[in-house]
C-alpha cells in the first residue's frame, strides 16, 4: 500500500460516518447522506416503487429496503452489487437502450422514486471528474423525466463546476421544484452537492 493510499484509510477510519456505517452493517457512509435527505424531504413510503442508480456498493439500497416494505426496488449499476433482501438488481450500463428497457419492464408503470448517487471514475483532474459526473445526473434525469409518475421524486448527486447551471436549469425547466442540498454527513472539503426535484410538469 503506498502513502497515498494509508492517509487515505487513516482518514476514513477517523470519520465518524464510516466508523458508523460499519457499526450499523451499511456498506457505504454515503447511506447517511440518504437517511438525512429523506429525513428531510419525506420521500420514502412502505408500498412506493424506486430506482436507485449507480447503486453499487448498496448503501442506498439498503436504506431503501429498511424503509420500504410493500413496493418495489430496483438497483442498476456496471459494477457487480451483493444481494440485498427486498432488492431486485441489473448489471450494466443505464445509459444504454437495452437496461433502460429492462428497467422499464420491470416496474411496468410509472415509478415513484429515482435516486442517483452515481459518480464517474476519478481520473485526478477536478474539473473533469466534475463534468462527467454532472453528465450522469443530467443523464439520469432525462431517464427521470420518461419514467416518473406525474408527483415522482427524482434525487441526484453532482459536483458544483461547470455542469451545475446546466443541471439548475434543466430541472427547473422539468419539475415543479428544484433544490439544491448538502448534506451534514458530506465531506466539508468536498464540492459535492445533491438536487432533490418533485413533481413532472407537463411537457
Amino acid at each position: 500500500m503506498n502513502k497515498k493510499s494509508k492517509n487515505w484509510l487513516t482518514k476514513q477510519k477517523k470519520d465518524q460516518f464510516f466508523k458508523q456505517s460499519k457499526i450499523e452493517g451499511f456498506r457505504s457512509r454515503s447511506a447517511f447522506k440518504l437517511i438525512e435527505m429523506n429525513q428531510k424531504f419525506k420521500f420514502f413510503k412502505k408500498k412506493i416503487s424506486v430506482l436507485d442508480i449507480g447503486s453499487c456498493p448498496g448503501g442506498w439500497s439498503q436504506v431503501a429496503s429498511k424503509e420500504i416494505t410493500e413496493g418495489k426496488i430496483l438497483a442498476v449499476d456496471i459494477k457487480p452489487m451483493e444481494q440485498i433482501s427486498n432488492v431486485h438488481f441489473i448489471k450494466g450500463d443505464f445509459n444504454e437502450n437495452e437496461i433502460c428497457q429492462k428497467i422499464m419492464t420491470y416496474f411496468n408503470n410509472k415509478i415513484d422514486v429515482v435516486l442517483s448517487d452515481a459518480a464517474a471514475n476519478t481520473t485526478g483532474n477536478k474539473t473533469l471528474d466534475s463534468y462527467r459526473t454532472g453528465e450522469l445526473c443530467l443523464n439520469a434525469m432525462d431517464l427521470s423525466i420518461k419514467i416518473l409518475s406525474k408527483d415522482g421524486i427524482f434525487l441526484s448527486k453532482f459536483f458544483m463546476g461547470s455542469s451545475f447551471k446546466e443541471i439548475n436549469k434543466k430541472a427547473k425547466n422539468y419539475f415543479k421544484s428544484a433544490v439544491v442540498y448538502k448534506p451534514l454527513s458530506s465531506k466539508k472539503e468536498s464540492k459535492e452537492a445533491y438536487i432533490f426535484c418533485k413533481g413532472i410538469l407537463k411537457i
